[in-house]
């Protein structure tokens, strides 16, 4: 399920941004990012974790779970992610969906979001002193 699963909620245009979105964001954190758009099954927390956990390399990865009925963001990360990528970070990231949610503005809430995210997982660069 890499990119965007929306159950048919977004129209192409609105998908080809996300997928841009998407794209950048995996060329500057090296994070693999996928969004689900739709209704959650059960528990969303749960139903997110149960999708993360079938990606490819999900400790590589970003999922992005966002079921507009129940009103609920979930972003669950990979082990490997989680090294630079701490949950107040990813907590700021839903404020931001959620605001911006809040204004009819789901594509940018998760244009944001996912720009925020890669902003915050990207690899810190290191100074190496000479022996």
């Amino acid at each position: 399920m890499p990119g965007v699963d929306s159950q048919h909620m977004l129209t192409s245009s609105e998908r080809a941004a996300l997928d841009v979105a998407i794209r950048k964001a995996e060329q500057l954190c090296r994070a693999e990012f996928s969004v689900f758009l739709g209704t959650s099954d059960g528990d969303p927390r749960d139903f997110a974790t149960s999708l993360h956990n079938s990606l490819v390399a999900p400790a590589r990865s970003i999922l992005i779970m966002i079921d507009p009925t129940a009103r609920a963001i979930e972003v669950v990360t990979g082990g490997h992610v989680r090294r630079s990528l701490a949950d107040h970070q990813v907590e700021l990231a839903i404020a931001t969906m959620s605001a911006t949610f809040a204004e009819g503005d789901l594509v940018g809430g998760l244009r944001r979001g996912i720009q925020q995210l890669a902003d915050a997982a990207r690899p810190q660069n290191t100074l190496h002193a000479g022996s």
